[in-house]
């Protein structure tokens, strides 16, 4: 399956930025306060940006086991498992 492109606006928010959002839109569809035309907005917004930031934890993790492993082997510790 292929993956959906990140829309511009999302993809120059850092993982913080992006976090809080997606905070912010699921405290206000717990709520359910709003119209339902608006909810299905924001829920495809929240699911964009989960993506966004599941990408950028992928990013950051690549980065410490990089350094972890180091270029001449292990440095006494292995990558954790998180997936």
């Amino acid at each position: 399956m292929a993956e959906k492109a990140v829309a511009p606006d999302i993809a120059k928010l850092s993982f913080e930025e992006a976090l809080a959002e997606l905070e912010t839109i699921v405290r206000q569809l717990e709520e359910g306060k709003g119209k339902l035309e608006e909810a299905i907005k924001a829920y495809a917004r929240g699911a964009a940006l989960k993506r966004h930031c599941e990408t950028k934890l992928a990013e950051a993790r690549a980065k410490v086991e990089k350094i972890v492993l180091g270029p001449d082997g292990p440095a006494g510790l292995e990558p954790a498992d998180v997936a």
